[in-house]
């Protein structure tokens, strides 16, 4: 049963994510079996080989980091970005399976960490009000508020308020719920997509999906900054989720076959064709639900592998019903702004920067290579060069080295 709830308000990612990985260049109908397969097989991993009732799907902010910043900005196509994200797994399996993840968990400093997270949730909060045309973008690229007469615009906002009501009144399959009601608020305004899909599942699709990779440019400074970011986002965000969700399920020595899962799913998301799985927040409703073993996590997974069958159906759901729930999961992601400390500047600063520049950018690396450049600047410059950690020195200066490439 914990399962069957965990399932149920967890589905929408198949939708969401789907879509993101399409405007990268992905068949949708590719996409959405990419994510599928990558949820069972995660669930399936984190049941059997953790015994932990946590779900891995793909993460929201992670797949915005491999379309938005690894193809639209810095110029991938996806297959590239793809393979990336195989390295990038390949390289947490290592941290997991080793001691690097408590090393590295050690030097960061929690200021960025915090920041990484706030950043990439105002992101989200930009990419949904873009999405679903409360902003739009001026044939002068300047951001302006939308046409307020747009039926897709009003689609949006009565979306959102009844997303926002079911979110806080922590109705079962809120997000779901939302979708669903969003597509048929189209459907009364006309909106619904044309129907790009067929009424029939076809594997055709993801066959320029499934190990597609693409290794040519994996030597090139944006490939190495690229798969650094990702890496450095995905293992922080896991370590603290993994060890958020085994606590709240009073099964605490499970964090790190946990954390190991975790890796193991997303090396083979690349291999997959779908951005990087996450141990997702939504665990929390299959805790509550009773969840305790990795039974629960095999149930969700067994869900998602029959949910192909849907394929044809998901493909007609608009994008006011999608824009809500970035919107909010975004909100959510901005909130872990009161855990920055702000009275000391070297701390700050660096962490504000960071925020600031990944929606202003639209680039994740952009963004974390600021902060990161910043913040040993500021402690060499107050006389507090001992508090960095050298390894934070090193990743300093290869972004540095990325930006004097660039400028070149």
């Amino acid at each position: 049963m914990a399962g069957l709830v965990g399932f149920f308000t967890i589905a929408y990612i198949i939708a969401v994510n789907s879509f993101i990985l399409a405007e990268s260049g992905i068949p949708l109908e590719g996409a959405m079996i990419a994510t599928i397969l990558i949820s069972f097989v995660g669930c399936l991993l984190m049941g059997l080989w953790a015994n932990a009732p946590i779900l891995l799907v793909p993460g929201m902010g992670i797949n915005v980091m491999f379309t938005y910043t690894f193809v639209h900005s810095m110029g991938m196509d996806y297959r590239t970005a793809l393979t990336l994200v195989f390295i990038s797994g390949v390289i947490f399996v290592a941290v997991a399976f080793t001691k690097l993840g408590a090393i590295l968990n050690r030097v960061i400093p929690q200021s960025l960490k915090v920041a990484i997270t706030v950043g990439i949730g105002l992101f989200l909060i930009f990419i949904g009000l873009e999405k679903g045309g409360i902003i739009d973008r001026g044939t002068s690229s300047m951001i302006a508020l939308g046409d307020l007469s747009d039926p897709k615009l009003i689609a949006t906002v009565l979306t959102l308020l009844i997303a926002l009501v079911l979110f806080l009144r922590n109705i079962t399959g809120h997000f779901l719920w939302a979708m669903i009601a969003g597509t048929a608020i189209a459907a009364l305004f006309g909106t619904l997509p044309d129907g790009s899909g067929n009424d029939d599942i076809s594997l055709a699709s993801y066959g320029d999906v499934f190990a597609a990779w693409s290794f040519d440019s994996v030597l090139s400074m944006a490939f190495i900054v690229g798969t650094f970011s990702l890496t450095m986002v995905t293992v922080f965000e896991n370590i603290g989720l993994v060890q958020s969700h085994t606590a709240a399920a009073g099964r605490p020595e499970k964090a790190e076959r946990a954390l190991q899962a975790t890796s193991l799913s997303a090396m083979l998301s690349g291999l997959f064709g779908s951005s990087t799985p996450v141990a997702t927040a939504e665990t929390g409703a299959v805790i509550a639900a009773g969840g305790r073993t990795g039974l629960s996590a095999v149930t969700a997974g067994i869900l998602f592998l029959l949910s192909v069958f849907f394929i044809p159906v998901i493909q007609y759901i608009p994008d006011n019903a999608i824009a809500p729930i970035l919107l909010i999961i975004g909100g959510l992601m901005v909130q872990n702004i009161t855990d920055l400390d702000t009275s000391d500047l070297t701390e700050a600063f660096p962490a504000i920067f960071l925020i600031a520049m990944i929606p202003f950018t639209q680039s994740i690396a952009d963004g974390v290579a600021v902060g990161f450049i910043l913040y040993p600047l500021l402690k060499l410059a107050s006389g507090r060069a001992r508090e960095v950690a050298t390894p934070l020195y090193v990743i300093a200066v290869l972004f540095i080295l990325n930006f004097a490439v660039y400028l070149v």
